[in-house]
């Protein structure tokens, strides 16, 4: 066990697992797997499409997990990157260092961990920092149907993803990681603008697959604000 923690919502508990390979370490919240390291590339995926340029201004990521999410969206052309995430414990242990990729994310310059609800950064009521932002990922739970915490089900809500969607600059992209596709979510991203965009991503665990799945909504350009013109005086 690399690290314990017991608060409000339960157990949190970091592991290293052998392996043939490379060890492995997991995240089990409430005995509940959460994410491993053993397969990442949908973490890498997930940055892709949420800055599809390779260029962004600001990032705000929903959960810090492991820190694979937040060490590939550092690869991109970032000038900043929120990371939001419930969990006290997780900060600490990236500040501790006691993993490799936990570590180079706090050590990352462009990287400021705020411990909070990642809703009140959606919903704009928390002080500093505030949106918008040119890209926003929600890697918190594995799904809106398989929730890490009951409280997260409002994020999968129309209400939710539309907070969400206003928090994103002109030209922004809302990324949402999910273990398996989701169509009432896809719907829901659907009513909001006709970016919104499934996909999914066959993945092999040991003799399983699993259809990971990424959800994609993105602003236009333009604001969609046609403003009056200027009466003569």
């Amino acid at each position: 066990m690399i690290g314990r923690s017991e608060g409000a919502r339960g157990e949190v508990v970091l592991r290293r697992r052998v392996s043939d390979g490379p060890d492995v370490e997991e995240l089990i919240i409430n005995g509940a797997f959460a994410m491993d390291s053993s397969e990442t590339s949908t973490e890498r995926l997930l940055a892709d499409l949420a800055v599809p340029s390779g260029r962004a201004q600001r990032v705000l990521i929903g959960g810090l997990g492991l820190g694979y999410t937040v060490s590939a969206v550092s690869t991109k052309d970032v000038e900043s990157i929120d990371v939001v995430e419930i969990e006290q414990c997780l900060i600490e242990w990236a500040h501790q260092g006691v993993t490799a990729e936990l570590a180079a994310v706090a050590a990352d310059p462009r990287v400021r961990l705020h411990t909070s609800d990642i809703k009140a950064f959606l919903e704009g009521v928390s002080v500093e920092p505030v949106g918008p932002w040119d890209a926003i990922v929600l890697d918190v739970d594995n799904g809106p149907d398989f929730l890490i915490y009951e409280g997260n089900r409002a994020l999968y809500t129309g209400t939710g993803l539309k907070a969400a969607y206003s928090q994103l600059t002109p030209g922004g992209t809302l990324a949402i990681w999910c273990q398996h596709p989701a169509r009432e979510l896809l719907m829901l991203l659907k009513a909001i603008g006709v970016s919104a965009a499934e996909h999914i991503i066959d993945v092999s665990r040991g003799r399983r697959s699993f259809p990971y799945t990424i959800y994609t909504i993105s602003r236009p350009q333009g604001n969609g604000v046609h403003k009056a013109p200027a009466c003569g005086g």
